[in-house]
């Protein structure tokens, strides 16, 4: 915690919680964290202290050093229980848990919960699995069938939720290469999607033009090596 806290910088600590994060918080880079990262490399038990700290900064870095394939489903909702802004759900827990064998199961199960920042978890899980696993360990008609999920409720889901889905459906056009026509298509009837956000201008939405752009850069079927940072 005090290395943590001597990489601490006002001005990303500002831009944190702008997005949400609340005191404690450091304001730690994450490129910043990459040597104690090195240093540190998978320790399960220190990622459970660290995350439960309640500092940002923390339970980022937890996700970085935990052990995904050792964390059970009931520890993937005890870290869910903590994550209380999207930066935590989308970005440490859905990300961990990507990496896990359970990732599908427990992320379908976070979509079904009716829970904002869980559904935006669930959809944020998926599209970090299509973005670097297989396309040959997924299911092409579950798959098909989440996209029409999302094009029948996304206009009405939960704010952080909206914007998930919406990454969902770019991520299957980009990434998932069996279902690329089906997602652009879902993408154009879906259309812009309003995102309203505490305290800034409402975001707008355009999966059908960021799938455009990918398109036009010859980047389809694109698939990252890792995960996690």
């Amino acid at each position: 915690m005090q290395e943590l806290e001597e990489l601490g910088k006002e001005r990303m600590k500002k831009m944190y919680i702008s997005n949400g994060a609340k005191e404690p918080v450091f304001g730690v880079a994450t490129g910043a964290m990459k040597p104690m990262a090195k240093k540190i490399k998978i320790d399960k038990e220190l990622a459970e202290e660290l995350y439960a700290t309640g500092n940002y900064d923390a339970m980022y870095f937890a996700g970085i050093i935990a052990d995904p394939k050792a964390m059970t489903g009931a520890d993937f909702d005890r870290w869910m229980d903590g994550a209380y802004f999207y930066m935590l759900s989308d970005y440490v827990v859905a990300v961990t848990l990507a990496e896990s064998e359970i990732a599908q199961e427990v992320a379908d199960k976070w979509i079904a919960s009716g829970e904002e920042l869980r559904m935006s978890a669930g959809w944020s899980c998926y599209c970090w699995l299509l973005g670097n696993r297989k396309d040959e360990e997924f299911s092409t008609d579950k798959l098909a069938g989440m996209l029409e999920k999302v094009k029948e409720t996304i206009h009405d889901a939960p704010e952080r939720t909206k914007s998930a889905m919406n990454n969902f459906v770019y991520t299957v056009a980009v990434s998932y290469v069996p279902l690329h026509e089906k997602a652009v298509g879902i993408a154009e009837e879906i259309g812009p999607v309003e995102m309203k956000r505490d305290g800034k201008k409402p975001s707008i939405l355009k999966a059908s033009e960021d799938i455009q752009k990918v398109v036009d850069r010859g980047k389809i079927g694109f698939k990252r090596k890792y995960v996690r940072c």
